[in-house]
């Protein structure tokens, strides 16, 4: 009890630091989970915690990062899907078949202005997909274009920067190194 007492009155005082960051750090597109092991299924999801200004979101693309395969996007009511497919210069064996074009990219398009996210709303666009096998840091490119403007969430740190060092940066995702010696799981 007595500890629980000590701590509140440093809480509080936190609390002013902490509401000074947090509007910089929800200001782009994440991930809700950033690190995942490496060669497992993954469900990436985006966070959009704004529009383009005042403009409403109209639509939500996502790029695939080298060697993510098999992504499948999860629907939203009153939004379409597109998915665009390109061959692949490896192919790979995926469940005793050989898969020779692979997803690059999912657009997410509100079907109507009613169906388009506020800006002073929160949304998040989904997708699966299989990780590739080794450890390291994946740059997802996400693009939120709105009636008015558009933000291009694809700045890659160079060597020595941070994510935060960035205006536009891409979504991040840490692959873990994997345990187990079979690199499929669902």
């Amino acid at each position: 009890m007595l500890l629980k007492n000590l701590l509140r009155p440093a809480a509080v005082l936190a609390l002013p630091a902490f509401a000074a960051f947090a509007p910089a750090a929800q200001a782009h597109v994440t991930l809700e989970w950033q690190s995942a092991l490496a060669g497992t299924s993954y469900k990436a999801v985006f966070k959009v915690s704004h529009g383009c200004g005042a403009s409403p979101t109209r639509q939500v693309v996502v790029d695939m990062p080298e060697g993510v395969r098999g992504a499948r996007p999860m629907p939203r009511p009153g939004w379409t899907v597109e998915i665009t497919r390109a061959s692949l210069a490896r192919p790979y064996t995926s469940h005793g078949r050989t898969v020779i074009e692979d997803v690059t990219r999912i657009t997410w398009t509100a079907q109507s202005a009613a169906d388009m996210l506020d800006p002073a709303h929160y949304g998040e666009f989904i997708l699966q997909a299989q990780l590739p096998p080794a450890e390291g840091r994946l740059h997802w490119p996400v693009r939120q274009v709105c009636p008015e403007g558009r933000l291009d969430w694809v700045q890659v740190p160079a060597s020595g920067q941070g994510l935060s060092d960035l205006p536009y940066p891409a979504a991040a995702l840490d692959i873990l190194p994997s345990s187990r010696a079979s690199g499929h799981s669902h």
